[in-house]
């Protein structure tokens, strides 16, 4: 019998002891990455989206603001973009993979540029 796929994932900030996303999806193919939060009419609160590999999101065509989350191998935070709006671009060539949460999201975990994260994948 196949193992079931690792599509859900827990991001928990070790730093400061909080959860940001319960729930979030992974996007590691190239159709998923390309694709990302595009068709989705917003992000509830747990929800999230953890694209690997990843140097740089844009929100072109999106219809919500995202919290943003630049992320090396090491899962250590190198930048954020907090409440990134409509039309707009981020990128950080240092960044292995880029974690999108609901906006409002890093201010109220108080997470940084930094802070060490944890993500935890599961069966979905």
């Amino acid at each position: 019998m196949a193992e079931p796929r690792l599509t859900k994932l827990r991001a928990t900030n070790a730093t400061r002891g909080t959860v940001l996303a319960d729930r979030a999806d992974v996007a590691d193919t190239s159709a998923k990455r390309r694709t990302g939060l595009l068709k989705h009419a917003g992000l509830a609160p747990g929800e999230g989206l953890w694209i690997v590999p990843c140097e740089g999101v844009h929100t072109f065509f999106m219809k919500f603001p995202i919290d943003v989350v630049f992320l090396n191998r090491k899962r250590r935070v190198l930048k954020v973009r907090a409440n990134m709006g409509r039309r707009r671009i981020a990128l950080s060539l240092r960044a292995h993979s880029v974690l999108e949460l609901p906006a409002g999201r890093l201010a109220e975990t108080g997470t940084q540029a930094g802070d060490q994260l944890e993500l935890e994948k599961y069966p979905g």
